[in-house]
């Protein structure tokens, strides 16, 4: 379900209207995530550490409102809840785009997870199958620690889907962590926002 926002009394029409105007309306921030205690929760769960954090990322994104809107045509809705599109390998080294629909029980989610990695692995190219618009565009990048991360873009195609990024998982003096790269649609969502999710995200991952 969504809710269509009166943008004649929305406190961000200005900025929406300033960055929308923009042949690059995305921004996007860099961080560090803890993962010492999520990496070790997963392990005890018998849940992949990819799907544990998946949820989790999920999880936080749907506590923040400002990364449940998003533009379609000439208005902006409010979504009640937001999935994922995650980036999926096939053993030939190709990806496709998924849908993962969240589900609150992480039991639950790991079946939707499994049964859309499996659906994956049959199917060729990169788009296999039509995308709501409440999604987020969900990507790992397991093998490199990085520091700063771009995504591909078409400015000729409408977007507003936050997009998630996670680095390599790293150890050191005991700690686990991932880098982890926020990039957003500036008209609807600002650092502070940004910070609002990080900090979600990092209590989902301690608990």
């Amino acid at each position: 379900m969504k809710t269509k926002i009166d943008l004649n009394n929305w406190n961000r029409k200005g900025h929406l209207e300033f960055f929308s105007a923009f042949q690059e309306p995305f921004f996007g921030i860099t961080t560090t995530i803890d993962c010492t205690i999520a990496y070790e929760k997963a392990k005890t769960m018998q849940i992949s550490f990819f799907v544990y954090y998946l949820h989790k990322t999920l999880a936080a994104v749907n506590q923040i409102e400002n990364f449940r809107y998003r533009i379609e045509g000439e208005d902006v809705f409010l979504y009640n809840e937001i999935d994922a599109s995650a980036t999926i390998m096939r053993d030939d080294k190709t990806f496709g785009f998924s849908f993962m629909k969240f589900h609150e029980d992480i039991h639950e989610f790991n079946k939707i997870v499994q049964k859309e990695i499996e659906r994956i692995q049959t199917t060729s190219g990169i788009l296999t199958r039509e995308y709501p618009e409440n999604i987020i565009h969900f990507s790992a990048v397991p093998w490199i620690n990085f520091t700063g991360l771009t995504h591909s873009r078409n400015f000729g195609v409408a977007d507003s889907c936050p997009k998630i990024s996670y680095g390599k998982l790293v150890e050191e003096n005991g700690k686990k962590s991932m880098a982890l790269s926020v990039t957003a649609h500036h008209g609807l969502i600002d650092g502070y926002h940004i910070g609002l999710f990080i900090e979600a995200l990092q209590t989902e991952l301690n608990k």
